[in-house]
């Protein structure tokens, strides 16, 4: 390989990183929108980088671009989207600024979701790891439930503004499913029976209209059916967490 070779890299194999930048962007954003008191934006930002963070991967992988520094650029972007700003716009929208017990969940919160990056970090190169099902809630799974309190307010389904400390409890709580053993539901297991096809296809249409129409309710029950997919998993470990 010549030496002007050597000092070009193809842009094909930048690609994936640029979209886990962009990501970390749409999360730092977010909290900037949060800190101004424009939670709608900060909550759609914070989707977006979710959504991102789905491609960033599939592209690598598409693209035979994987690398250990995307991994560990993924994971640092991961923490900042779905650790840091959540927290943050939770705690900005339902709590306040002087609800000094509020954060302390909010740190339980990041610090958990920075443990759970952690551990999948290490179980990254295990054979297996990952292909049946997640260990605990995933990051960006973690960050869409964390912001259920601000979905029911905005959806005018319950002002949780009035109960402070139901949305910190409620952000602890998300925090212990991301560090938990329980496994949770992995998109690249889920297979659909061919009576289910038509009737997948039906929901994602009512789903592109109540975004339209009614997108904080739709939220809500986006969160409710993935907190619906835990709890036979959390009723089978009812045992060892009683322990």
């Amino acid at each position: 390989m010549s030496p002007q070779n050597r000092d070009q890299m193809p842009f094909l194999l930048l690609l994936p990183n640029l979209v886990t930048i962009a990501g970390m962007c749409l999360g730092l954003t977010a909290i900037r929108f949060a800190m101004v008191g424009r939670f709608e934006i900060s909550v759609v930002l914070i989707l977006l980088s979710a959504l991102i963070d789905g491609m960033d991967g599939l592209i690598a992988r598409r693209l035979r671009a994987t690398s250990e520094f995307g991994a560990e650029l993924d994971s640092l972007s991961d923490f900042l989207c779905f650790g840091v700003a959540p927290g943050v716009l939770v705690y900005r929208f339902a709590m306040g600024e002087g609800n000094a017990l509020g954060w302390v969940f909010v740190l339980v919160y990041a610090a958990a979701c920075c443990l759970r990056l952690a551990r999948f970090n290490v179980m990254r190169g295990e054979d297996g790891a990952g292909k049946t099902h997640f260990t605990g809630v995933p990051a960006p799974a973690g960050a869409m439930l964390a912001l259920l309190p601000v979905y029911l307010t905005l959806s005018d389904v319950v002002d949780v503004r009035h109960w402070p400390m139901a949305a910190a409890v409620w952000l602890g709580i998300i925090g212990v499913l991301m560090i938990s053993r329980l496994p949770t539901l992995s998109p690249k297991a889920m297979r659909v029976p061919r009576w289910g096809v038509g009737a997948l296809l039906m929901g994602t249409v009512i789903g592109m209209g109540l975004i339209f129409s009614r997108f904080w309710a739709f939220m809500v029950l986006i969160d409710l059916i993935y907190v619906a997919t835990l709890l036979p998993a959390l009723w089978r470990s009812r045992g060892r967490i009683l322990r």
